[in-house]
């Protein structure tokens, strides 16, 4: 059966962020590269000023068979969401160091938001904002489901990988020695094998 592979950044918003793993996947697999308007350098669409947007724009391209959806980083929390909004319509997750749609400080995190605002200046004053929150419903999820995560990370402590592995029902955590926050992209040769596994 063929895949079709829904790629969701972080508050980056780049959609070539997940390319270097995405073409490292087979060929005949249908790939969507997903990016956030009005976030990272990305320009800005009136109609979105929300997640909950950013959300929708994902879900208006959703298609009548179920896709494997791979995020990272806030975007894992967006693929969380759509697991619980259409569980049917999704087959299979990835998340890549993500919050999950959880308070983050509570895992010793470090905040993200004066690095951002300094490297994009232009992005939108929601995306700092909002922080969008589903951690009391991830037991409900039972997509089979790949956590990967780098121990050397201060975005995403491996801990919140733990958290998430202990909580997800149908989940297996995979933690990448000396892996940062863009593992998936600037390791994407090492992952590959293992995603193409989890999503055969």
């Amino acid at each position: 059966m063929n895949r079709h592979l829904f790629f969701l950044p972080g508050v980056g918003a780049d959609p070539d962020f997940w390319r270097p793993l995405g073409k490292q996947l087979p060929a005949d697999w249908c790939k969507t590269y997903f990016a956030w308007p009005g976030l990272g350098d990305q320009p800005a669409d009136p109609a979105i000023n929300s997640y909950d947007d950013l959300i929708g724009l994902v879900e208006a391209r959703l298609p009548e068979h179920p896709v494997d959806v791979l995020a990272q980083s806030m975007g894992g929390a967006m693929a969380l969401s759509l697991a619980l909004r259409h569980p049917k319509r999704i087959r299979k997750l990835v998340l890549a160091v993500t919050s999950g749609g959880m308070d983050m400080t509570a895992f010793g995190a470090e905040d993200w938001r004066l690095d951002y605002r300094r490297e994009y200046p232009e992005a939108a004053e929601w995306t700092m904002a909002e922080k969008p929150d589903i951690s009391n419903r991830i037991s409900e999820i039972n997509h089979p489901t790949l956590l990967i995560w780098g121990d050397a990370d201060p975005l995403s402590p491996v801990s919140t990988g733990q958290y998430l592995a202990a909580r997800l029902p149908n989940a297996e955590l995979h933690i990448v020695t000396d892996g940062q926050h863009d593992l998936i992209h600037s390791r994407a040769s090492e992952l590959a094998g293992l995603i193409e596994r989890h999503l055969a």
